[in-house]
């Protein structure tokens, strides 16, 4: 799977610098009249609109053309709601605290700081959702074959090529356990369901209980994902399973399905053809691919688009 994890996150890097310079001495920015500027495919994009993404790019330090800049995230969302790509709000606000965490800030301060740089948080946290989304959309683009995938063959002899060795992955035995959550109960019940799966995995003790436990709830559905690579982790799980232990569970997660969480039953570390393709294919080289992926794509996009300007 094309690695997406530079593309992602770069403009967050940019923006802890700016951030922790900005915070204490930008002023709040005054209140503006927003109205339709672009109709994208029938989806408005207004001079609000714009004059965040303006902020934006001025609190990153970046050149770039905002109106252009949202008028491409337009299009990267329809296109991963086209490919059924739906990124919930609690996803958007879990990345949103762990940027927060990660740039050692309170929420109230990266509040503050968006804020007062006329960025807003909204606009940010929809800027995280569209960078997710499309993240999705381009690994399932390249897993199609479009990003000129490379065998397993391939990956090995390139690396012995350079001088190295073989390289080994960790390989996890998983299972998923779902608290199910219809969407027509959502507000009713998912606190309800949180408590319920949350009381689940404090009791997971290993993968070979967990159907015995499950038993007795209504509306509960384990999964045996089998063997995983670690970089054919989800991204939204990765981080997660990797910090827990044989035996152990992930935190719950609220999801489009319901509550969530998945069951670490093994792991070990292999070193054969497929851990090299993995290892090769999540590696900072292909940074590039993914750029020069995501500009041929969004470019198909727009040839296709109905774009008006107002």
């Amino acid at each position: 799977m094309l690695t997406m994890r530079k593309y992602l996150f770069s403009a967050g890097f940019a923006l802890l610098v700016a951030a922790t310079s900005v915070s204490m001495t930008v002023m709040t920015p005054p209140a503006f009249a927003s109205e339709i500027k672009y109709v994208v495919n029938d989806i408005p994009v207004t001079s609000g609109d714009i004059a965040h993404r303006a902020a934006f790019l001025k609190l990153q330090h970046k050149k770039g053309d905002a109106a252009q800049e949202m008028i491409d995230q337009t299009l990267r969302l329809a296109e991963a709601r086209r490919l059924g790509i739906r990124i919930s709000d609690a996803q958007v606000q879990a990345a949103y605290q762990r940027f927060a965490t990660n740039n050692k800030m309170q929420l109230g301060q990266l509040d503050g700081v968006m804020e007062k740089s006329g960025v807003g948080k909204d606009h940010f946290k929809e800027f995280i959702r569209a960078q997710m989304a499309w993240s999705q959309a381009l690994s399932a683009r390249y897993r199609s074959g479009e990003g000129g995938s490379v065998t397993e063959q391939d990956a090995v002899r390139r690396m012995l090529d350079k001088g190295g060795a073989k390289p080994s992955a960790t390989e996890y035995m998983l299972q998923q356990v779902i608290f199910v959550v219809p969407p027509a109960e959502r507000s009713a019940t998912l606190a309800k369901r949180k408590r319920e799966a949350d009381a689940m995995r404090a009791r997971f003790n290993g993968c070979n209980t967990t159907r015995e436990f499950a038993k007795g709830l209504i509306d509960v559905t384990v999964r045996d994902l089998g063997r995983v690579l670690a970089p054919q982790l989800p991204a939204d799980w990765a981080e997660q399973i990797k910090a827990t232990k044989v035996g152990g569970a992930t935190t719950t997660r609220e999801t489009e399905r319901g509550v969530e969480f998945i069951g670490i039953c093994s792991s070990r570390e292999v070193s054969d053809d497929k851990a090299a393709q993995m290892v090769f294919q999540s590696e900072g080289s292909n940074d590039k691919a993914a750029e020069d992926l995501s500009k041929k794509y969004v470019d198909e996009l727009k040839a296709k688009a109905r774009i008006v300007k107002r």
